[in-house]
């Protein structure tokens, strides 16, 4: 065989790189989720506090509007069986409606056409009478509401009341009440998996949804901090052995690496990669590391359920909006700026994110329409290839002299440099750096090995403890948490390190090293293992100490890149900072990004989408680009 030196770059170093846009696959049936998903979805908009009425509204808009530009999915988001009563909140207890095995089922005061058991049957055949596909958000495992009743268990192949070993099985056999949801502690926990009766109530909850005409599944608190690979694994295989396709979508997705999403992105279609994102810039301006690390390591489009599987940067917050957490529908307007909302939707359309839109689309303005159907931007986000981040980009600020240079205090990016505990799968070497410290016969200390680059900081150390026994403590939390630690933050505190944020955090905020007050909980258990690893007994996921940068004026540039289906090159560029910025780039350094296309002495065409401008370069690109705003750039070479 005979290679050129194209071909032998391509074959042996980079052949990811040098796929060719218009290359086909031989399909034996049609892929699930083979471009990301585009929908609505209510959370940004309503929270949990959502009825039918304003659902199908929301929908029937979503139809006649969004549905030509491929939006297709209408999500109805979290706690649609909470009674919107006096009390009732994101995390009251007692406020559910559940049927007689435990299962969450619609508030009839909201969802008047689920009575009679009929769930969310009416409301997903009046969408699909839309022309759009149905959507749920669901809790983990079992709610707390369930367990305390006791509930039993459907046999879903009998169709009455789980048995086993000659009796029968029921809400506290399964569920595991130390690991509640971290963030809805009141709300949910993990059932052990490891049983057949857990697996029997898992399968009874999907079955359900799959009898109702749901068609895509957002599955909350299994990733991330709150990782649950067994529940994952077990609801994906429910799935796909269903007749018919259903999204499997997971969330949040605080403290993510692709490490720990390389666990479970073959078994779902997309996954939170950030905490929730909001209409602040620092929310923004927080999922560009993120989304570089995914595609660096090819895991945007890689195989998913039945399909493909995409890292998903949250819906966008544009519109007319709501609060986090709040009992309030939408009462007010995006706090992003136009420039800003360019920057996000530009950036989730290069890292091929799912577009799933937030604002109460009953008040849609002509120009937030505009933005999220702008026809480049769909293109890219479904049929490009090729997306990265684009490292070779120059820029110039005029400065005033009155301006102090910061630089001798910030680290790389114009960020602040702050040690902060986070949490990674524990098969990442980087977990194998925590080591024992004795400070006296009684006193122990659990440090971080790595030394910080700042010759004066001394490693992270944590106080070593065993658990103390109060009274009444049962004898089974007692062996269950044989050998585990309580870490603390110092000597005389009762403050215990946590696995897992017990809120839900925001994509800004780090997810990982909160202390509150110690107790028998499986969310501040720790194990240290021979490998120098410090297992969290809640989620499995493993400590480390890292350097988390927080904004301090963000001087940045950043760019994508990518390659269009009729051979186009899409070149983003990001202004992350606080003044209008010139970015530059040459032909020259795009063709080092793609090498199979020759553009040595190449003449470009482009198209900025943006101002509208267009032109023809041989040699560079340069643009002055606002404050927190991009430039997108459709080139066609010679």
């Amino acid at each position: 065989m005979k290679l050129s030196v194209l071909g032998f770059f391509c074959f042996f170093f980079a052949p990811s790189l040098c796929r060719v846009p218009s290359e086909t696959h031989v399909k034996t049936e049609p892929e699930h989720a083979s471009t990301p998903p585009r929908g609505w979805n209510s959370y940004d908009s309503f929270c949990w506090t959502i009825s039918e009425e304003e659902f199908l509204q929301n929908a029937e808009i979503v139809s006649n509007r969004l549905k030509p530009h491929g939006y297709e999915y209408v999500v109805v988001d979290y706690l649609w069986y909470r009674r919107k009563v006096e009390g009732a909140c994101t995390d009251s207890l007692g406020f559910d409606v559940i049927d007689e095995w435990g299962r969450p089922i619609p508030d009839p005061g909201r969802w008047p056409s689920s009575t009679g058991g009929k769930g969310f049957s009416e409301v997903a055949k009046k969408v699909h009478g839309m022309g759009l596909k149905f959507g749920i958000h669901v809790m983990r495992g079992i709610s707390l509401q369930a367990f305390n009743a006791n509930t039993p268990i459907l046999d879903t192949v009998k169709g009455y009341a789980y048995v086993d070993s000659g009796r029968q099985w029921r809400a506290k056999d399964i569920g595991v009440k130390e690991r509640a949801c971290a963030w809805m502690s009141h709300g949910f926990m993990s059932v052990n998996t490891k049983l057949e009766a857990g697996r029997a109530f898992l399968r009874s909850l999907y079955l359900q949804y799959a009898e109702w005409g749901v068609d895509f599944v957002k599955h909350d608190c299994v990733f991330g901090d709150d990782l649950d690979v067994e529940e994952i694994t077990f609801v994906s295989e429910v799935l796909r052995k269903l007749d018919r396709p259903i999204i499997y979508s997971l969330s949040p997705g605080t403290s993510v690496t692709p490490a720990m999403a390389q666990e479970v992105s073959g078994l779902v279609n997309m996954y939170r990669i950030t905490g929730d994102d909001w209409d602040t810039w620092r929310d923004v301006l927080s999922h560009f590391d993120i989304t570089r690390d995914f595609s660096t390591a090819k895991m945007i489009g890689a195989k998913g359920l039945l399909g493909r599987s995409w890292p998903d940067l949250d819906m966008l917050p544009l519109g007319w909006l709501t609060d986090p957490g709040s009992n309030e529908g939408p009462h007010r307007t995006s706090n992003l700026n136009l420039d800003e909302q360019r920057t996000q939707i530009t950036l989730w359309a290069m890292a091929k994110s799912p577009l799933m839109f937030g604002g109460d689309v009953r008040k849609l303005d002509e120009t937030t329409y505009n933005l999220i159907t702008n026809p480049t931007l769909l293109e890219i986000n479904s049929f490009s290839l090729n997306n990265m981040e684009f490292p070779y980009i120059t820029s110039r600020r005029r400065c005033r002299s009155k301006e102090k240079v910061l630089s001798q205090d910030l680290a790389e990016g114009g960020m602040l440099g702050i040690r902060a505990l986070g949490l990674i799968t524990c098969k990442d070497p980087k977990a194998n750096g925590w080591s024992t410290k004795a400070l006296d016969q009684d006193l122990e200390q659990i440090c971080w090995k790595e030394k910080s680059e700042s010759k004066f900081e001394e490693p992270p150390c944590l106080y070593k403890r065993k658990p103390l026994i109060a009274s009444g403590v049962e004898m089974i939390y007692k062996k269950q948490y044989e050998g585990k630690l309580h870490l603390l933050e110092s000597d005389g505190m009762e403050l215990c390190l946590d696995g897992s944020p017990r809120r839900r955090l925001t994509s800004k905020e780090f997810g990982g090293g909160s202390f509150s007050p110690c107790k028998w909980d499986a969310n501040q258990m720790w194990e240290l293992n021979g490998t120098g690893s410090l297992v969290n007994s809640y989620s499995g996921l493993c400590a480390t100490v890292g350097l988390l940068k927080v904004d301090a004026g963000s001087n940045e540039i950043r760019s994508w890149i990518a390659t269009g289906r009729r051979g186009e090159i899409y070149l983003a560029i990001f202004n992350l900072n606080p003044k209008k910025t010139v970015i530059s780039t040459t032909i020259a350094d795009i063709g080092k990004v793609f090498p199979w296309k020759n553009m040595k002495g190449a003449s470009c065409k482009y198209h900025e989408i943006w101002s509208g401008k267009s032109g023809v370069t041989k040699q560079m690109i340069s643009i002055a680009v606002e404050k927190h705003g991009c430039s997108l750039f459709v080139l066609t070479c010679d």
